[in-house]
């Protein structure tokens, strides 16, 4: 059986921690900054943690 691809589109938005975690960024974080709030634009830096539900199809989009 043939070796499964990985979706690149899926792996370069997404990260595996070592634990199994699947870590997104925020959307809405390149452009139109100076309407947005400086806590709001502080909040778009931080990695957020994905549904389990999609956590596991994600997983097995990117082989890990």
């Amino acid at each position: 059986m043939p070796k499964q691809k990985t979706r690149k589109a899926i792996s370069k938005r997404i990260k595996v921690t070592a634990r199994g975690k699947v870590l997104r960024n925020r959307p809405g974080a390149s452009h139109l900054k100076s309407r947005k709030s400086p806590s709001r634009i502080r909040r778009f830096r931080q990695e957020v943690q994905l549904p389990k539900t999609f956590a596991k199809h994600a997983k097995t989009m990117t082989g890990s």
